[in-house]
């Protein structure tokens, strides 16, 4: 049963916790009838995911037992059949289908597309240096997109721009990883490893990281922003800069670039920062009546 869970991957259904930032970024978090269309949505799109990491994984079962990390994971390992291992995807799949249907239409929309692009990914598309990345990229801001239309909020093009700029700086973290250890063992674990060296993701990750801080930078004081809810949003820059530099140090100080969601699992520093953005940009939408943010 272990193994059968480890292969859905439950931990990165974190990821699509991004599904919530439209609601909070519009003050909704507290329009309980929207945050439980979410979490039926949550659900939805999580078994789709999970889908595309088993057929992911069912194709890279060979590349998988060379890699140092992944030769664990249960098809690779052998600790689940591949017919087992099909029979759930096809599950998971009727299930996060059906019931974006019923949840909405639009949703089911986004939903497809996000499985479409997946699956292209998975038969070929990652083994394409940079547009790998960047479907990557596409599918967090179809995350926040399908949160969008669940929820009936319009997404503000500053907040989709900043999601892709995120997980797109991500994703070149990982990238690097990869190549760190193409250089050690001398094998590579991915096709697309061969399309990045060291110092041109070194310099991709300082152009993104400037661009992620002044970007968030220019929402908090675009007139969009300030008219709907304050222009003292920009004190929340403060904790952007720290998540950034906390993740570049992990990356180069500390040689840490796994994946996204095992470093937001473990690192308290990450974690922290996070919590405190949070908690700073409730304070500064929904408590209005505080002097300091008028």
């Amino acid at each position: 049963m272990k193994a059968h869970i480890q292969l859905i991957r439950p931990k990165d259904w974190a990821k699509n916790l991004f599904m919530f930032v439209p609601v909070f970024f519009a003050g909704q978090i507290f329009n309980w009838n929207l945050v439980l269309e979410l979490l039926a949505g949550f659900a939805c799109f999580s078994f789709v995911a999970s889908s595309i990491y088993i057929i992911n994984d069912y194709r890279d079962i060979e590349d998988d037992k060379k890699h140092p990390v992944k030769y664990s994971r249960p098809l690779a390992s052998g600790m689940v059949s591949k017919t087992t291992s099909i029979i759930i995807c096809i599950l998971l799949l009727v299930i996060g289908f059906t019931g974006a249907w019923f949840i909405r239409d639009k949703f089911l929309f986004v939903l497809a597309i996000y499985f479409f692009l997946n699956l292209g990914y998975s038969f070929g598309l990652k083994n394409i240096s940079i547009l790998d990345i960047i479907i990557i990229s596409i599918g967090f801001v179809l995350r926040v997109k399908a949160g969008s239309v669940i929820a009936l909020i319009p997404l503000s093009e500053w907040l989709v721009i900043m999601v892709f700029l995120l997980a797109l700086f991500m994703a070149i973290a990982k990238r690097r990883d990869d190549v760190l250890i193409k250089n050690i063992s001398g094998t590579d674990m991915r096709k697309a490893v061969k399309g990045y060296n060291i110092d041109f993701i070194n310099a991709a990750l300082s152009l993104i990281c400037a661009v992620i801080i002044v970007s968030y930078f220019m929402y908090t004081m675009s007139p969009e922003v300030t008219s709907r809810y304050t222009h003292r949003l920009y004190y929340t820059c403060l904790f952007v800069l720290a998540g950034v530099f906390r993740y570049l140090q992990l990356i180069f100080v500390q040689q840490n670039s796994q994946s996204p969601t095992k470093i937001l699992y473990k690192d308290r520093f990450i974690q922290v920062t996070i919590l405190l953005w949070v908690i700073s940009f409730y304070i500064i939408i929904y408590v209005k009546d505080i002097s300091i943010f008028k």
